[in-house]
C-alpha cells in the first residue's frame, strides 16, 4: 500500500454491511446502512505531548473495529475503499469471535411482522 497515516490517524477497510436480518430477510444495496465496522490495514506512530512525548494508539495492525457512522474520510488508493479516522473515532475493539447487527430502519422494518409495502411508497 503506498500510503502511511500520521499521528493518531488510522486506515480502515470497512467491511461489508449485513445483508441479511437475523430472520433471514435479505436487505437490498439500497436500504444498507454504511458500514461501521472495519479491518486495521495500518496505524500512525500516535500523537505526541505538550513534552514531547510519543503515545501509541491502542490498536494495531489487523484488528477488527467498530467506528462512528460518518467518522473519517473515504480515500480509494490501489483500487481499494479505504477509510481514514482518528482514534477518538473508534468505539471498540471487537474479538473474533463478535457478530454485529446494525438496527437500521431497513432491518427494523423488514424485521417487523406487521410491516408491508405500500406501492410508490418509499417506506423503508
Amino acid at each position: 500500500m503506498n500510503i502511511r497515516p500520521l499521528h493518531d490517524r488510522v486506515i480502515v477497510e470497512a467491511l461489508d454491511a449485513e445483508q441479511k436480518t437475523a430472520g433471514g430477510i435479505i436487505i437490498p444495496d439500497t436500504a444498507q446502512e454504511k458500514p461501521s465496522e472495519g479491518k486495521v490495514i495500518a496505524v500512525g506512530p500516535g500523537s505526541r505531548d505538550t513534552e514531547g512525548n510519543r503515545h501509541q494508539l491502542s490498536v494495531k495492525k489487523g484488528d477488527r473495529i467498530l467506528f462512528g457512522k460518518w467518522s473519517g474520510t473515504e480515500v480509494k488508493v490501489d483500487g481499494k475503499d479505504l477509510l481514514i479516522v482518528q482514534e477518538g473515532d473508534i468505539l471498540g475493539i471487537l474479538d473474533g469471535k463478535a457478530v454485529v447487527q446494525t438496527k437500521g430502519k431497513a432491518a427494523a422494518a423488514a424485521a417487523s411482522s406487521d410491516h408491508t409495502h405500500v406501492p410508490g411508497m418509499d417506506c423503508c
